[in-house]
């Protein structure tokens, strides 16, 4: 089972187990947490797909909740099993998101997809992966789907950092020069969207959507501010936007989106 080459040489050399430890990182982890732990019940099955290293994963399990992970990339599970503890109700397989067959209807009160859309680029994948992740979800639990979102990444890498030529961009048609709107390829390595897109990809799925969360908001935009702040002024920062990332005027303005929804 293989990824694409782009996809495995960028997780081969990143140190995706940290990526979530610094403060500004520590925000999209709180995030997610807080919103599953709102949904999560005793004795409920966890399936995480796409579970990169773990931090979800082993997070859970270490409350005491029987979770199952699927990741595509060996360096990762290799990580994953390296950080796994004794008593941790845990299992890891190789796999694809696109292709659950391994799993059964209808088994899982949380399914947690917080990794595959970032580098899905076709409609049809998105929904396949969505399709599955649905499917081996209980009637009446919760999936969470993760999106990278591109205003956000655009501030920050495009115009605040430097990190991508947002002229240059636009000369090669991923950057639509009138609205601003991403395109992305397997080589960009992450699918940027925003919230219409997300809508559009939803409308056909018999689902309720219960929050659509921005699960970092400013964290990345302002890093340097956030990590920089002593504990205090951290907790309250985090005060704030838990209390402001479900603000359909904030929507947009966020690097990474959780859309969770009800089967």
């Amino acid at each position: 089972m293989k990824a694409n080459q782009y996809l495995a040489d960028f997780y081969n050399h990143y140190d995706e187990d940290n990526r979530l430890a610094l403060k500004h990182g520590t925000v999209e982890f709180l995030t997610t947490m807080r919103y599953i732990e709102k949904y999560i019940r005793p004795g409920d099955r966890v399936l995480e797909i796409g579970a990169g290293t773990g931090r979800y994963s082993h997070a859970l399990a270490r409350q005491g909740y029987a979770v199952d992970a699927v990741e595509l990339i060996e360096h990762n599970i290799e990580v994953f099993n390296q950080n796994t503890q004794s008593g941790e109700s845990v299992t890891i397989t190789q796999g694809n998101a696109v292709e659950l067959s391994s799993f059964r209807d209808n088994t899982y009160n949380i399914t947690l997809l917080l990794g595959p859309l970032y580098h899905l680029y076709s409609i049809e994948d998105k929904h396949q992966a969505l399709s599955e992740a649905i499917r081996v979800t209980k009637p009446g639990g919760v999936i969470f789907a993760a999106y990278v979102i591109s205003d956000g990444c655009l501030l920050d890498e495009g115009f605040k950092r430097g990190n991508i030529s947002v002229t240059e961009y636009i000369e090669k048609g991923l950057i639509d020069s009138r609205t601003f709107a991403a395109k992305s390829e397997p080589k960009d390595l992450f699918e940027l969207v925003r919230k219409e897109n997300i809508d559009n990809l939803m409308s056909i799925f018999p689902v309720t959507r219960l929050n659509y969360v921005a699960a970092d908001g400013c964290a990345l935009f302002m890093r340097e501010a956030v990590d920089a702040m002593d504990n205090d002024t951290f907790e309250l920062y985090l005060k704030y936007h838990f209390a402001t990332c479900e603000r359909e005027d904030l929507a947009g303005i966020t690097s990474h989106a959780i859309d969770i929804f009800r089967k």
